[in-house]
């Protein structure tokens, strides 16, 4: 064998294990309401299928608190700003996770995220998957829980009547996504958390760059939603404004019109994904999330 040959061959076995010493890219996860970080009926049976798909993968399930009492206790009761923060540190303190991750997020923790990705920029999000995530609020709470049902009527009847009291706003992580359609003006002066990461009081131009740094903005709907009113918010759709039975498209809405968040940008450049599967709030097959989500995006 010639020398040039050896070096060929020598070069090839290099790249061969430099390729196979690449770790893939970890992923963090944040529940809904309702869940915790690592049930074994939820997210903590999600974790391992993700583990069993990707091999060495490093999946940091999100728990917003000392334990996972006050896990699901605080997806009720601590307001999203303060959840993003100490998610933020969470994510920022995880080596693991120093040069970068995805992202998925279940139902409520869909937006939780967005708004972490808009404010915390470092590490990096490269791509986030929102799983039923409420992206333009909900105006109702129907079949809102199993688990915790007298808690779930309890917050339905305050939400349709105070939610933008400002103790509620404090003191019930729902109502800073409640997105009144009848009352456009006060839901912009009275939202603590949504009408903020959605641009719509004063636009932040970081925001804007911080979500337009995703490499894909994956937005998954289901068709069969009995939860989530309007099911178009899971595709940033709503109701039209000064009523609550037509809906509109995101594309129709002010907020991609006016580009508040970039978003109109994303979806031209083919970054903004819309997918839908059958089947009520966050009942999906797991063939149809590996083939539609981790393959194209977290593999």
């Amino acid at each position: 064998m010639g020398s040039c040959a050896i070096v060929v061959l020598i070069f090839a076995v290099l790249l061969q294990n430099a390729w196979c010493d690449v770790s893939p890219t970890p992923i963090v996860m944040w529940h809904g309401m309702g869940d915790s970080c690592c049930f074994p009926f939820s997210l903590g049976a999600i974790k391992d299928k993700l583990i069993d798909s990707i091999p060495g993968l490093y999946v940091h399930s999100l728990q917003i608190g000392d334990n996972i009492i006050e896990d699901v206790e605080n997806g009720y009761l601590m307001h999203p700003d303060k959840q993003i923060k100490l998610a933020c540190e969470l994510i920022q303190n995880d080596t693991q996770l120093a040069n970068g991750y995805n992202a998925i997020g279940f139902s409520q923790g869909g937006q939780f995220l967005r708004g972490l990705v808009q404010r915390c920029p470092n590490p990096p999000m490269k791509n986030l998957i929102s799983v039923g995530g409420q992206h333009q609020g909900v105006y109702g709470l129907p079949n809102c829980a199993t688990v915790a049902a007298t808690v779930c009527d309890y917050i339905r009847k305050l939400l349709n009547y105070a939610a933008y009291e400002e103790w509620v706003q404090n003191g019930l992580v729902q109502a800073t996504y409640w997105h009144d359609p009848l009352n456009p003006e006060e839901y912009k002066n009275g939202s603590t958390f949504l009408a903020d990461i959605n641009n719509e009081r004063e636009i932040s131009q970081d925001y804007v760059k911080n979500l337009q740094s995703l490499e894909h903005f994956v937005l998954i709907k289901f068709d069969d939603d009995t939860v989530v009113q309007p099911v178009e918010t899971e595709w940033f759709g709503f109701y039209k404004p000064g009523q609550s039975v037509e809906t509109q498209s995101l594309e129709e809405s002010d907020l991609y019109k006016n580009d508040l968040l970039g978003l109109k940008g994303m979806n031209e450049s083919g970054k903004l994904k819309f997918l839908s599967t059958p089947g009520n709030h966050l009942k999906f097959q797991w063939d149809w999330f590996a083939e539609n989500v981790l393959e194209p995006y977290l593999k």
